[in-house]
């Protein structure tokens, strides 16, 4: 997520610290049974997105090129909702025979995915490949586990701040600079115009979250002893955890309808004019572009705890890679390689407003497009990344954090009980991971 020195700095501290220390290391059967076939049918599985239109187009013509350059050969693409992904790959992993060759899956699973042995090293063909020389150096490391090579970067992605442009004017607030000033605004937003959520919040959107924890200074867990311990019950994380579940209530977001809510719900929302604002990545613009607030909105950073600051962003973003047990790894890598192309990255940003993986790339949409800018600033004042722990996939998986949260914006445990479990849970996954 290179934009500058100083942008790749922390971000790939966090990420080379824990993807490169704290892995176990990957299993070495391979399940294909030596099998690499230059024909047939490849099955593959990428992310259904808030409007996958787009993201078909794109897929679409990669899929045409391909199945031209290689007669006798067939790709079935599936797309697979991104809430429920680890369960099927996991299933997949268990189960060769039904399972894809080639998969979309999110950075912070690298770990867990190597850990299961579901992803095949392709260290060699990475490193053939003419194109990854320009690859960022941390979106590179975001498909490292012990210096090889699991997959490809896909896209790079940063959340922060939509807001209604004709809702402010109407009501004449100020774009919010402080984290105080966005619960102030998104409470009188919702006393104004009822109809509305002030900000769109979800108890299951975990990235949204994340920011209010970093913002007051609290972090998600810390390295310990070649592993990790987590760090939620600390009392600056209960200070983000208090300020994110206070938005949820009558008067911004009903708990009652807001809790069960994840990203893509919270974008839906403020999409179809649902709510003033909401917590969005670059990746949502296509579907915000396609519904009822298009040429209504703006975009800025979402602001921290003091005026000036950026609250801190999940360094988030996807990757490709081959499954090990793959019988045509060949064109596996092939096809792979062909989506995560620097040609393909241009048009799925210019389809989808996903930030490219190359430098060379991203410079060029960034110079193209103004609603890069306010992502380029928040991955510049120094984006986070998950503990890079085999562990995350199941605490992801576990909905660790998500029940956290719903419990306190439920009332079933306050702030403490609430994290004091979670941390536990984490600690527990930490301990197993090996």
């Amino acid at each position: 997520m290179k934009l500058s020195v100083r942008t790749a700095a922390p971000i790939a501290a966090l990420v080379v610290a824990g993807l490169t220390a704290t892995a176990c290391a990957p299993g070495s059967s391979d399940k294909s049974g030596g099998k690499d076939v230059k024909s047939g049918t490849l099955r593959v599985w990428l992310f259904q997105e808030v409007s996958n239109g787009p993201k078909k187009d794109v897929v679409d013509g990669v899929v045409a090129g391909f199945e031209k350059a290689h007669k006798g050969t067939e790709v079935d693409v599936q797309y697979i909702p991104v809430e429920t992904r680890a369960e099927k790959i996991k299933a997949a992993f268990n189960d060769p025979a039904s399972a894809p060759d080639l998969i979309e899956y999110g950075n912070t699973d690298t770990a867990g995915y190597v850990k299961d042995g579901g992803l095949a090293d392709v260290t060699e063909e990475f490193a053939d490949w003419d194109e990854s020389k320009d690859t960022d150096p941390t979106a590179r490391q975001s498909v490292t586990v012990d210096g090889k090579v699991y997959g490809v970067p896909y896209f790079v992605g940063v959340r922060a701040l939509y807001y209604r442009t004709d809702v402010f004017e109407e009501l004449g607030l100020d774009v919010p600079t402080t984290q105080g000033e966005l619960v102030t605004t998104a409470r009188a937003i919702r006393q104004a115009r009822p109809e509305l959520y002030g900000l769109a919040v979800g108890g299951a959107y975990t990235y949204g979250a994340m920011p209010f924890i970093w913002a007051n200074g609290g972090e998600i867990a810390e390295g310990k002893g070649g592993s990790y311990a987590s760090t939620i019950d600390s009392e600056a994380a209960r200070k983000g955890i208090k300020a994110y579940t206070s938005l949820f209530g009558d008067d911004n977001c009903p708990a009652a309808k807001c809790a069960g809510m994840g990203g893509n719900d919270t974008v839906t929302a403020f999409a179809s004019g649902k709510a003033g604002m909401a917590i969005g990545g670059d990746f949502s613009h296509a579907a915000v572009e396609a519904g009822k607030v298009k040429g209504k909105y703006a975009v800025v950073p979402l602001p921290g705890v003091k005026k000036g600051d950026i609250a801190p962003a999940f360094a988030g973003g996807n990757n490709l890679g081959v499954l090990k047990s793959t019988t045509h790894r060949t064109l596996a890598v092939d096809l792979m390689e062909r989506l995560a192309a620097k040609k393909t990255q241009g048009e799925l940003f210019d389809a989808m407003g996903f930030l490219p993986t190359f430098t060379d790339v991203r410079k060029d949409a960034a110079r193209r497009e103004p609603f890069v800018e306010p992502f380029v600033k928040t991955l510049g004042a120094g984006a986070r990344f998950v503990p890079a722990s085999p562990a995350w996939s199941q605490i992801d998986a576990s909905l660790v954090l998500p029940t956290m949260f719903q419990e306190v914006v439920s009332g079933r445990k306050d702030v403490a009980a609430a994290s004091k479990d979670a941390a536990k849970k984490m600690d527990d996954a930490f301990s197993s991971a090996g």
